[in-house]
């Protein structure tokens, strides 16, 4: 049944819909209900792999991989109304599997399927997989895409020099590219923090003492059995000592992670609002696009508004996610099963405010003649540079003769510098150094990126 934009509940299913398409196989019913059947397959094949089992040598296992590989929407409705019966999600997988392997051949080993296994051993490495799947073929290449994009324009902007504003004060110049630089390494390094937390699985029965695997067959090594299926065959960490469920430790560490990332470009967002808004840039329009219902000559920054509010809206997911699934009572309790269901919401969010950011980037026009006016109205801010170089000299006081010039002045202009320059008892060498300085050559280091 095709989804229904105007009546979803969510506005990631139905305003943004067509943006996030690519999500689908991954967090929806669907998608986890074919990941759980993708598990239960590859334990299956992993079974006999280990000769645990003899399958029917008309039985291919190319033909019973080919289940979950080749898994339609109609399978997944299949399951659903099992469901509706058995009130049990992982159970209706296992039937509609048991099904499959008999319509294959081989009825006599349908009773493998879901062996000496519990729900969360299925569902603790389909969640984990997707969510692994998903990131890698996704979100770290469109983070990925991001920061490449602000080096790019920090490259190509890497001479321009640009007031800098702290306290929302004129402060020393620096340049724009190097501004853009900032984002690029925070960026960059949360990703690599991200790159170093393992995505961790639980395999190991009802309890994660594979109770039931051992009683069966006591000599079989299942610890290695279990490290081999998840590390070799799923590409997961598995967990050695878990109670029914997998601790969620890494994977809140991933929230966490994530959620500093949006932090970075919540911070990113608005600088970018505030220098669209000082008209450092404009903005390039687009034929037919209205900015405001009212005010014909409004171009919004909405781009990055839209990406702040879903990065806002992805974070405060990610927080209750990485503070909840850590905890769970006892052995177990089923907190962790419906918030679970949920990760791909903030992950939608996040992966659309990227999609945001890209677009509004691809909107900026540098608007240099803007920033050079906001240098030249500014020449207090060279007060620092010369204080400096007085300092240097050995010059009385130097701080206190430019705060008397500068501080809580309405306006300070390049002959009030040079007068003051002038009225200074240093050499004519010094004085000359001194007016050489102005806002705009006043940006520090050269940085090369």
């Amino acid at each position: 049944m095709e989804l229904n934009v105007l009546t979803a509940i969510g506005p990631i299913d139905g305003r943004y819909r067509s943006q996030l398409e690519s999500l689908a196989p991954f967090f929806s019913e669907f998608g986890l209900i074919r990941y759980r059947v993708r598990i239960e397959v590859e334990y299956f094949l992993f079974l006999a792999e280990k000769k645990i089992i003899t399958l029917p040598a008309k039985v291919k296992p190319a033909k019973i991989r080919a289940i979950w590989q080749q898994f339609t929407e109609a399978d997944a409705q299949i399951i659903k109304n099992t469901e509706r019966t058995t009130n049990h999600d992982v159970k209706a997988v296992e039937y509609f599997l048991k099904d499959k392997i008999k319509a294959l051949g081989a009825e006599d080993s349908v009773e493998w399927i879901h062996f000496g296994l519990t729900s969360q051993d299925i569902n603790n490495t389909a969640i984990p997989l997707l969510w692994k799947e998903w990131l890698e073929e996704h979100y770290l290449p469109a983070i990925s895409n991001l920061v490449l994009h602000l080096r790019k324009l920090a490259v190509s902007w890497n001479g321009i020099p640009m007031l800098a504003r702290t306290h929302g004060q004129p402060a020393s110049p620096t340049t724009l590219g190097k501004e853009w630089m900032v984002f690029v390494e925070r960026l960059e390094g949360q990703v690599r923090l991200f790159g170093g937390i393992p995505f961790a699985a639980k395999f190991g029965g009802a309890t994660g003492n594979f109770n039931a695997h051992y009683v069966a067959f006591p000599k079989t090594d299942w610890q290695k059995f279990g490290n081999d299926f998840v590390q070799h065959k799923l590409g997961l960490e598995r967990m050695t000592f878990t109670t029914q469920i997998e601790h969620y430790d890494n994977l809140a560490a991933q929230f966490d992670t994530l959620k500093r990332i949006n932090t970075i470009l919540i911070d990113f967002c608005r600088d970018v609002w505030q220098y669209i808004s000082m008209e450092y840039f404009k903005q390039r329009t687009k034929e037919g696009e209205i900015g405001s219902s009212a005010m014909p000559h409004k171009v919004n920054p909405i781009d990055f508004e839209n990406a702040e509010g879903n990065l806002g809206m992805a974070n405060a997911i990610y927080e209750h996610l990485s503070a909840k699934l850590p905890i769970s009572r006892l052995q177990r309790d089923l907190t962790d099963s419906t918030v679970l269901r949920n990760i791909g919401v903030p992950m939608a969010h996040s992966y659309l405010a990227l999609r945001s950011l890209e677009k509004g980037l691809g909107k900026l026009l540098l608007n240099a003649n803007r920033m050079e006016a906001d240098l030249e109205a500014n020449w207090m801010v060279v007060a620092e540079a010369i204080q400096t170089v007085l300092r240097r000299e050995n010059f009385p006081k130097p701080y206190e003769a430019l705060k008397d010039l500068t501080r809580g002045k309405a306006s300070v202009t390049k002959d009030d510098i040079h007068k003051f320059i002038d009225s200074l008892k240093v050499t004519a060498a010094i004085k000359k150094e001194l007016k050489a300085i102005t806002p705009q050559n006043y940006t520090g280091v050269k940085f090369n990126f």
